[in-house]
């Protein structure tokens, strides 16, 4: 009867006992390390420790080292390689976290203002109209099923590249009394519809009661070169279009030299932009081959100087981002790139893509006088940090001008083509 009572108080203490260490700090502390770490070689990472708290590395003095001080573990990447670390409390195992260490990754930094041109796949469906009959008001479009946001890409199976396309096709089925078979591509979804033109009374011509649009233009920063491939990032978001507010669908584009001529001043609930033009040559100095939620990618024809950073620089990988100081590369007058500061608020290091993973603050004098914090425009401008690249400014708060959004450098890299792990799974395979 004892031993039983006994036995039990023992449970009823482990159990307590358990629970208390699984809530307290350190234990939290070393759930919170991700299972996963990523490091370039030669860099360091710490991870907060108690006084009862060793790791071990599987294959010590290889890949990774791992130092022990007084409040940290500190783990340094030598070579390329993979390996694995245990951390035990008071000799209980609580967390493995693999380690990948890969080669340094340099690019130039941008910071230049770019003028940016795209052509839509098809032409893009932006608006219904009324076309007046002899029987009254309709929208062909719109009685034949067609959306907008809907990219016509086909006329009777020919491909449409242009709206210079559509009005002889349009004209030739009016005055033959025929149909217009069209393909729209709707999302990721293939649709074919039929369409009956209708004459237009006031003008005597044929019209499909849809407004069309097969380009897009505007401004933007440039975030970064490859200086290998002379692949490029820009803007940090995707391009939408300004009726539908939906992504545009590329099928090329070209960016350009851009000049900022003036500043319009953000203030709380009115972002402020940038005013700019293109060239006068309008020389084209790249390609714009994909429109992403991270920005516009494509390669580079013609090189882009930069005062400030004209050499390569090396990346941060979205776990090494820390709050606290940082600048920016931009231009608010002419050409010229120049840096300011700011304040990385809060980081998220991400094991995905994602395109808000820090919040930044304009704290440069100067550029709040200038532009009052970020501008339209300033999207792409790379974000620097302890001499590294860490990411691009992407969104301004509409309600607080001075703060925005940030996208981690890492996924524009990926979003570019540009994998940063290739040297690495090559050694591995």
């Amino acid at each position: 009867m004892k031993f039983e009572l006994l036995r039990k108080i023992l449970g009823g203490f482990l159990l307590v006992s358990l629970c208390i260490f699984s809530f307290s700090i350190p234990f939290q502390d070393y759930l919170s390390i991700p299972t996963h770490v990523t490091l370039f070689e030669g860099d360091q990472l710490s991870f907060p420790k108690t006084a009862k708290v060793s790791a071990k590395v599987r294959h010590d003095g290889e890949s990774v080292n791992v130092f022990s001080e007084k409040k940290s573990l500190t783990v340094k990447g030598n070579t390329t390689g993979e390996d694995e670390i245990f951390f035990e409390f008071a000799g209980i195992p609580i967390k493995k976290v693999d380690i990948n260490v890969i080669k340094d990754f340099k690019v130039i930094p941008g910071g230049h203002s770019i003028g940016v041109k795209l052509n839509t796949l098809g032409v893009l469906v932006v608006g219904h109209h009324l076309v007046e009959t002899k029987s009254g008001k309709v929208s062909p479009g719109e009685r034949a099923g067609i959306k907008v946001g809907d990219i016509i890409t086909e006329i009777n199976d020919e491909k449409i590249e242009t709206m210079s396309d559509v009005a002889p096709m349009v004209k030739k089925a009016g005055e033959e009394g025929k149909s217009l078979k069209i393909t729209i591509q709707r999302e990721q979804e293939i649709i074919k519809t039929s369409l009956n033109p209708e004459k237009d009374q006031s003008e005597q011509s044929y019209k499909l009661g849809l407004y069309i649009r097969d380009s897009a233009a505007g401004i933007g920063t440039m975030t970064f070169i490859d200086p290998k491939t002379k692949k490029y990032g820009a803007l940090g978001h995707v391009i939408s279009d300004m009726d539908t507010k939906k992504a545009i669908v590329v099928d090329d584009g070209q960016i350009l030299k851009s000049t900022v001529t003036s500043i319009e001043k953000g203030s709380d609930g009115k972002p402020g932009e940038k005013l700019a033009r293109f060239s006068s040559d309008h020389e084209v100095i790249g390609d714009i081959k994909r429109n992403s939620p991270f920005g516009i990618f494509g390669t580079l024809d013609k090189t882009l100087s930069n005062e400030k950073y004209d050499k390569p620089m090396p990346i941060a990988l979205s776990n090494q981002v820390k709050e606290g100081p940082a600048k920016i590369l931009t231009v608010v007058e002419g050409n010229k790139v120049e840096e300011y500061d700011i304040e990385i608020v809060n980081t998220i290091p991400q094991k995905f893509p994602a395109t808000k993973g820090m919040i930044i603050k304009i704290t440069d004098p100067k550029l709040l006088k200038k532009t009052g914090g970020i501008v339209q425009g300033m999207s792409g401008s790379p974000i620097i940090q302890k001499g590294k690249l860490v990411g691009a400014v992407t969104h301004v708060f509409v309600n607080d001008p001075t703060s925005g959004y940030g996208v981690h450098i890492e996924w524009m890299l990926r979003e570019a083509g540009i994998d940063i792990y290739k040297k690495q799974h090559e050694k591995a395979s």
